[in-house]
C-alpha cells in the first residue's frame, strides 16, 4: 500500500513528498525525428560549456505546466514577463513585448524571439504573436538572459528566446478538444508522415471584463479573442545527413479590447526555407531565407468620464512586408572552433490612419517607411581541460529610409519627407567557464548590445484603454552594456540542479513612454529616449528530484531596475522602470503515479511595480496559483484539465489611468487522442 505526504512551502504552491516511486505516465506528445540539440550558440553546435545563463524547457515541460498559451507556460521562468502582466489570451498584441532581467519593455520587446534562425518578433512593432504556433508544434524553448547582439544583432539587447519546432518521426495523427469557462473552446490537430507536417489550432474565448468593477461603466465589455493558426513543413535528408526544409505559418485573429468600439485584428503569413548540414562534422553550416506578410488593424475610442459612452477617435490599418536571409558556418580545429556568419533583413510598411472628430472621419494621417538591417559576425569557441570560453564580435548597419508622411483634411494635405538615417553598431562579447568538478561550473561574461526602434515606435501612435502613446520619429537606438557571473551545480545532494547568477545591465538611451499630460480618466505619453536605466540583481533556479514521482522547481529574480540619468526631466532619476517589480518568484510541484496520473501545482508571485515612468500609478504585489492534471487511458488517449488563478484573486494589470485587472479563476478541460506509429 502506498503512502504519500505533501507539504507546501513558502506560499508558492511548491510541495515535497515521499513514497514509493512509480514510472511516470508520459503525456501524449508527438515524438521527434532525431535528438534535437538545444544550444545557445549561433552555429547550432556547442563547443564546451556556454558562458551564459540558459533556461531550457522541453515539450514535456511546456505541456505539463498549468497554462493555456505559450507565453503563460514561459512564466515558469521567474525573469520572464510581458509588458502587461496579463496573458495573450485576452491582451492586445501591442502590450506583449518581453522583459527579461528587469530591463522592461514597451510595445516592443527587448528580447529577440527566434524560430529556425528567423525572427518571430513582429516586423512592424517588435511584439510577439504568441498564438502563431499551433499547440504541439513546439519541441523546446530556450531562454538566454543577457545581451545577444554579438550573434543576432538588433532586438537581442535583453536576451534571446529560441523556439525549436517539432520534427515528427513517423505517420501519426494527434488531436485535442477542450472546453472551458469564459465560453472558451480550444481545438487543435496535427497530421505527420515522416518528413511532412500539417497542424492547426482554433481558439475562441469570450474573455472577461478587465476594468476594475469600481470604475466600470456601460462601455466596459469583455476582452476576447478568436484566432486560427496553421503550420506546415516539408523536409528532406540529402547528402551526408544534410537537411532541406520549407515551412509556413498562418495566423488570423480578431480581438475585442474591452469596449464595443476598441478592437484589433491580425492576418499574418510567414514562410521560411533553408538548408543545414549535420552539426557534428568538422565543417558545418546553415542557410535560411524567410519572409512575412502582415495586415493589422485597430480602432480606438474616447470614453466619457463616467465610462457610459464612447466615440471613435482613430482607425489604423498597417500593412507590412518582410524579407530576410541568414547564414553561418563552423570550422572545428582540435579543441577550438571558428564560427562566422551574416544576415540581412528588409522591412517595408505603410500605416494608414483616419482620425475622427465628434465620432466622424476627419482627414488622414498616413506614413510609409522602410527599415533595413545588415550585419556579420565572427566567434571563437574553445574548450581545453577544465576551461572553456568564447569571444565574439559583430558589426551591424541599420537604415531608416523612404519615409513619407501625409497629414491633413482634404484638400489641405501636407506631405512631409523625413530624412533617411543610417547608423553602425559594434557588439562584442567575451565569456569564460571553469569546471570545478562534480557537476559544478562557474562562468563570467561581458557584452555590448543594441536595439533599433521599431517603425511602430517611430511613426505610429498607440492606445491601450485611455492611455495614448505618441510616436517619435527622432528616437535613437538603445545601447546596452552588461556583465554577469554565475554558478551552475548539476547535482546538488538530495536536491537536483541549481543555477545562480548575479547580473548587471545598463542601457543608454532606452525608449520609454514618458507621461506628458493626464486627467483623472486619460493619459498621454510620448516615446522618448531616457538618458540611462540600470538593472542589477540575482537570478536563481532550482530543480528538485527531476524525473522522480514527486518533483519540483523554484525560481526567483531580484531586479533593482531604475532610471539613472535623464537630463530632460531630472525628477525621473531614481524612479523604477515601468512595469518591472523588484521581486519575482515561481514554484511548482509535480506528482506522478502510474495509477492516478499526473498533477501539477504552480505558484507565481510578483512584487509591487509602477505602470508609468513618473511612478505615480502603482500596481500591487500579487500571488497566483494554477493547477493542471492529466490521466492516460491506454496508449492513445488522455484526459486533461487546467485551472488558472485557483484563489480567484485578480492581479492588477495596468493603470491607464483606470485600473484594469487580470483574469478571475479560469478552468479548461478536454481530451487528447493520438493515433499512428
Amino acid at each position: 500500500m502506498k503512502r504519500w505526504s505533501l507539504c507546501v512551502l513558502a506560499g508558492l504552491g511548491f510541495g515535497c513528498a515521499w513514497g514509493q516511486q512509480t514510472p511516470p505516465p508520459q503525456p501524449i506528445v508527438p515524438p521527434v525525428q532525431e535528438q534535437v540539440t538545444v544550444t545557445t550558440e549561433r552555429s547550432g553546435a556547442a563547443v564546451g560549456e556556454a558562458a551564459k545563463t540558459v533556461y531550457e524547457l522541453s515539450q514535456k515541460d511546456l505541456a505539463e505546466y498549468p497554462a493555456v498559451t505559450l507565453d503563460e507556460a514561459l512564466r515558469q521562468h521567474a525573469g520572464f514577463e510581458l509588458f502587461r502582466r496579463s496573458s495573450s489570451r485576452v491582451q492586445n498584441p501591442t502590450s506583449q513585448g518581453i522583459s527579461l532581467r528587469g530591463l522592461g519593455s514597451t510595445a516592443a520587446s527587448r528580447t529577440l524571439v527566434l524560430e529556425e534562425g528567423a525572427p518571430l518578433n513582429d516586423a512592424f512593432g517588435g511584439w510577439v504573436h504568441w498564438n502563431e504556433n499551433p499547440a504541439g508544434t513546439v519541441e523546446a524553448v530556450t531562454l538566454v538572459s543577457g545581451g545577444g547582439s554579438d550573434l543576432y544583432g538588433s532586438s537581442a539587447l535583453g536576451g534571446v528566446i529560441d523556439v525549436t519546432p517539432l520534427r515528427p518521426e513517423a505517420t501519426m495523427l494527434v488531436g485535442s478538444v477542450a472546453e472551458g469557462s469564459q465560453e472558451t473552446g480550444d481545438y487543435d490537430g496535427l497530421i505527420a508522415r515522416k518528413s511532412a507536417l500539417l497542424a492547426g489550432e482554433v481558439l475562441r474565448t469570450a474573455g472577461y471584463v478587465q476594468t476594475n468593477p469600481v470604475s466600470a461603466g456601460l462601455v466596459d465589455v469583455a476582452s476576447n479573442v478568436h484566432s486560427a493558426a496553421f503550420r506546415t513543413e516539408l523536409s528532406r535528408k540529402v547528402w551526408r545527413d544534410s537537411r532541406l526544409f520549407l515551412s509556413g505559418n498562418v495566423l488570423n485573429e480578431a480581438r475585442g479590447n474591452g469596449t464595443p468600439i476598441q478592437s484589433n485584428a491580425t492576418r499574418l503569413w510567414r514562410y521560411q526555407g533553408g538548408w543545414e548540414s549535420a552539426a557534428d562534422t568538422r565543417v558545418s553550416g546553415r542557410i535560411r531565407a524567410f519572409g512575412s506578410d502582415e495586415g493589422y488593424r485597430q480602432s480606438f475610442s474616447s470614453i466619457a468620464p463616467n465610462r457610459n459612452s464612447e466615440v471613435e477617435s482613430r482607425f489604423q490599418r498597417t500593412e507590412t512586408q518582410e524579407l530576410g536571409a541568414t547564414g553561418d558556418g563552423t570550422v572545428r580545429i582540435g579543441w577550438a572552433a571558428l564560427v562566422f556568419g551574416a544576415d540581412v533583413r528588409d522591412i517595408r510598411a505603410g500605416d494608414n490612419e483616419v482620425p475622427y472628430s465628434s465620432g466622424k472621419p476627419h482627414g488622414i494621417a498616413d506614413t510609409s517607411a522602410r527599415q533595413r538591417f545588415f550585419g556579420g559576425f565572427g566567434e571563437i569557441l574553445g574548450a581545453k581541460g577544465k576551461w572553456s570560453g568564447a569571444a565574439s564580435l559583430r558589426g551591424d548597419g541599420a537604415e531608416n529610409l523612404d519615409i513619407k508622411q501625409f497629414n491633413g483634411v482634404p484638400p489641405a494635405i501636407t506631405a512631409t519627407t523625413i530624412p533617411a538615417r543610417t547608423e553602425g553598431v559594434v557588439s562584442p562579447r567575451v565569456g569564460l567557464v571553469r569546471d570545478l568538478g562534480r557537476g559544478v561550473a562557474v562562468h563570467a561574461t561581458g557584452f555590448r548590445a543594441f536595439r533599433t526602434p521599431t517603425m511602430n515606435e517611430l511613426y505610429r501612435a498607440g492606445q491601450v484603454g485611455q492611455q495614448l502613446t505618441l510616436a517619435n520619429s527622432a528616437l535613437k537606438s538603445e545601447r546596452a552594456t552588461g556583465w554577469e557571473i554565475g554558478l551552475e551545480a548539476a547535482r546538488v545532494p538530495k536536491l537536483g540542479a541549481l543555477t545562480a547568477t548575479y547580473f548587471w545591465s545598463e542601457i543608454n538611451r532606452p525608449v520609454s513612454a514618458v507621461l506628458i499630460a493626464s486627467t483623472p480618466t486619460s493619459m498621454t505619453n510620448l516615446r522618448e529616449n531616457l538618458g540611462q536605466i540600470r538593472s542589477d540583481g540575482v537570478e536563481l533556479a532550482l530543480k528538485v528530484r527531476e524525473g522522480k514521482a514527486i518533483s519540483g522547481a523554484l525560481g526567483y529574480q531580484l531586479a533593482e531596475a531604475t532610471v539613472t540619468k535623464f537630463s530632460a526631466t531630472p525628477a525621473l532619476v531614481g524612479n523604477w522602470i515601468p512595469d518591472v517589480p523588484r521581486n519575482s518568484g515561481t514554484g511548482q510541484v509535480r506528482f506522478r503515479s502510474d495509477r492516478l496520473g499526473e498533477l501539477t501545482v504552480a505558484g507565481r508571485v510578483g512584487g509591487k511595480a509602477f505602470d508609468d515612468s513618473s511612478n505615480v500609478y502603482p500596481l500591487a504585489k500579487f500571488f497566483e496559483m494554477d493547477v493542471s492534471g492529466r490521466r492516460s487511458f491506454g496508449k492513445h488517449a488522455e484526459a486533461f484539465f487546467v485551472v488558472e488563478n485557483v484563489t480567484n484573486v485578480r492581479q492588477q494589470v495596468a493603470r491607464t489611468p483606470v485600473l484594469t485587472l487580470g483574469s478571475p479563476v479560469f478552468g479548461e478541460g478536454g481530451l487528447r487522442v493520438r493515433l499512428g506509429n
